[in-house]
């Protein structure tokens, strides 16, 4: 029953957030990096993950019997990780930018509209090559998929709000990644290729539930672990995007997406631990 869920979770994650970013790209909406949708999006996804970090994984993780500064120090390692993770994609990428400007290709008008893109996208999830994207984005999928099953394996409302909250963030990178790949092939191969990458999240739900039943004692380590992620990925990827200069109107409307993505996240938990407890 777990296990099917997690699959069932990952795949409606992984691919459903694709088809909703291809959704908002048909409809004009990510096309503007100060667009109140994409904002409105970027606001509930930042709520969601922070909600989802504090107000569930992390709860659950010290409901255990581990040590308090034991799994303190788990997030702090998870947060420098995924810092360090980040430094290495960019490396990566930026050795990549250096080899086009010497090796001039097609793929110039791609980079081009890349940098017009930037400031409202994730900036190292734009690439030259399409397959190097799609490989770094399964290699992330894979990831999701092991953090939702970690949240899974606790409960199963516990993994539903992962993976809704893991929806939300992989949106917004998923609108990215298309922008990209439409300038080479065409716009449904686009979504298909990264549908595919996509569904990788639900190989790593499968990795991540038997990692996690055959591990069980180390499963706060595993919530912690998640939360660190979530974290990492509102206050150094999504917020600094929403920090700009706006007007009154605009800056409410932010922040009451931010309240949104929070209270949501609470209420259901609320229900989650009302119908646990039961």
């Amino acid at each position: 029953m777990t296990l099917a869920a997690i699959i069932l979770a990952t795949l409606a994650s992984g691919i459903g957030s694709v088809w909703v970013a291809n959704f908002l790209l048909q409809a004009g909406l990510g096309k503007s990096s100060r667009s109140g949708a994409q904002q409105g999006l970027l606001s509930l996804a930042a709520g969601a993950l922070l909600a989802t970090a504090f107000m569930h994984l992390l709860p659950e993780a010290f409901n255990s019997e581990a040590s308090a500064h034991d799994l303190f120090m788990t997030l702090l390692i998870g947060v420098v990780f995924f810092f360090l993770l980040t430094k290495a994609e960019l490396w990566h990428h930026g050795h990549e930018h250096a080899h086009a400007a010497h090796h001039p290709t097609s793929h110039d008008h791609a980079h081009a509209h890349d940098g017009h893109e930037h400031e409202g996208h994730h900036h190292h999830h734009h690439r030259g090559g399409g397959w190097s994207l799609l490989t770094g984005d399964s290699v992330h999928c894979f990831g999701d998929g092991v953090l939702i099953a970690s949240a899974f394996v606790v409960d199963i409302r516990l993994g539903l709000i992962a993976a809704v909250s893991v929806l939300a963030h992989e949106v917004p990178h998923h609108i990215g990644d298309l922008v990209v790949l439409r300038q080479s092939t065409h716009r449904n191969l686009a979504v298909l290729k990264v549908s595919l990458a996509g569904a990788v999240t639900a190989l790593g739900g499968i990795a991540g539930y038997f990692l996690v039943g055959y591990f069980e004692e180390l499963q706060p380590y595993f919530l912690t672990i998640a939360s660190s992620s979530f974290v990492y990925v509102a206050l150094s990827d999504l917020i600094p995007q929403l920090q700009k200069r706006l007007s009154a109107k605009e800056t409410l409307v932010q922040v009451l997406w931010l309240i949104t993505g929070i209270v949501l996240v609470t209420v259901v938990s609320g229900l989650a631990h009302s119908g646990h407890a039961h």
